[in-house]
């Protein structure tokens, strides 16, 4: 067997692969002679089936099934001494006078290969990193929402701003009955509101479904319809109320700190403060270092320049998934796909020249961190080593899984990598300028 690359150009070659009867004879011989002591034709014993006739009826097809194993273990040897780093694969040119009536083949094969380019890490950008702080106003709504939570309901004689009032929303034509509870601060507009403030349990109210409440979202749930019924409703609706309360909070003292905290690490208001403060950065700084991966990838999708092998990508694609595209889809998938093919090629050349690897070990231990932290919200706080490891090992043997939580721990050491060689512009913000900022 001989195999040749003719470049077409720099991201496009021809591999050429011929193969003679030498190559593959001996082996269909071997398949034959086990085919003839297995056979069981009338007429004779096994073992004993001449092997013209063997050959005659399965000569054909074991040759064809050989030359194609031949054909691909020779490939894919050829592709790894080579180390050619191709796209796709290989795409067999089809020849409309290819005959399996010949002991001599010639195939040949397209191949889109991967560009040549450098990524400049250190040069200057103008990406920026957020540090988001938790503001006074921010804990300190935490702090009430504490007090609240741990708060003791009490029953009110009549509505007030801050009130819940229970009772039973009904329109009849639209077979809305429904009892629920909702705070009357909740409401939109102060039309609304004063129809609450001074009612008492009893009392029937008349009110306007478009725009009841500040969130839309908590009309589906009052009427019990779906959101698609409530966004499109427009109707009047009365609300009988069968109960009015109120949560007196709870006081900032020892006894709330020992239900917070029953390992005393919290037992002043200063310490609740500061305790709200470290978690709530420490939440936000996952959503500024996803910001951050996102912004470094834009940037070098952005500035890393390259051409690709645009239409052997396009041909392969036409036949790489489970269903055929046409032309059109197959130009389609390739422009959503382009970009993060990009990305892929420039990770992978960052990692190369970086010598950034992952080892299966940290996949494994990495895998382990993040059970050991389900089960730690289930109340499993110290699980046996040999129990981590044997889920682990189920979980690592899913592809799917194996490959997300795999992407999961790439991604954390790209980012350390860049926060270690880039430099960015430092910014200071509150979590609302971070939303406002980055999703705007």
């Amino acid at each position: 067997m001989n195999i040749t690359k003719e470049n077409v150009d720099a991201l496009n070659a021809i591999l050429k692969v011929d193969i003679v009867a030498e190559d593959y004879k001996d082996k269909v011989t071997e398949v034959l002679n086990d085919y003839r002591k297995k056979a069981n034709i009338p007429g004779f014993r096994k073992g004993n089936v001449p092997m013209g006739m063997v050959r005659k009826q399965y000569g054909k097809s074991v040759m064809i099934d050989e030359v194609n194993k031949l054909l691909q273990e020779g490939l894919n040897k050829f592709l790894v001494e080579e180390k050619l780093d191709i796209l796709g694969n290989p795409l067999p040119v089809v020849k409309d006078d290819f005959s399996w009536d010949t002991d001599k083949f010639s195939f040949e094969f397209e191949l889109g290969l991967a560009p040549e380019f450098d990524v400049d890490v250190k040069g200057k950008n103008k990406i920026t990193e957020y540090k988001i702080v938790a503001t006074d106003d921010l804990i300190d709504k935490e702090v009430e929402n504490i007090q609240n939570r741990y708060g003791k309901l009490i029953t009110l004689e009549e509505g007030e701003e801050h009130a819940n009032v229970t009772g039973t929303f009904v329109n009849e034509e639209e077979g809305i009955n429904k009892k629920s509870t909702f705070l009357v601060n909740d409401l939109k507009g102060k039309k609304n509101e004063k129809k609450f403030i001074g009612a008492k349990v009893g009392d029937v109210i008349e009110l306007e479904t478009k725009k009841l409440f500040e969130e839309d979202y908590k009309l589906s749930q009052a009427l019990g319809v779906t959101k698609e019924v409530a966004d499109e409703l427009d109707e009047k609706v009365t609300f009988t109320i069968e109960e009015i309360s109120k949560t007196e909070p709870a006081d900032l003292d020892q006894e709330l700190f020992g239900k917070l905290f029953p390992d005393g690490s919290v037992t002043t208001v200063t310490e609740l403060k500061e305790k709200i403060k470290q978690d709530a950065e420490g939440q936000f700084q996952q959503q500024a270092d996803q910001q951050l991966l996102n912004a470094v990838t834009e940037h070098f999708i952005e500035n890393t320049k390259f051409e690709l092998p645009a239409e052997f990508l396009q041909k392969w694609l036409q036949t790489a998934g489970e269903q055929e595209l046409s032309e059109d889809e197959a130009k389609e998938e390739y422009t959503k796909s382009e970009k993060g093919l990009r990305y892929q090629l420039i990770e992978g050349k960052i990692m190369k020249d970086n010598d950034i690897k992952l080892e299966y070990a940290e996949l494994l231990d990495y895998t382990k961190g993040f059970i050991k932290a389900q089960m730690a919200q289930f109340g499993n706080m110290n699980p046996e080593e040999e129990e981590l490891n044997n889920i682990a090992g189920r979980v690592l043997s899913n592809k799917d899984e194996a490959q997300r939580l795999q992407s999961q721990l790439i991604s954390q050491k790209l980012l350390s990598f860049f926060k270690e060689n880039m430099e960015f512009k430092t910014k200071e913000v509150s979590y609302e300028d971070f939303i406002k900022e980055v999703y705007k």
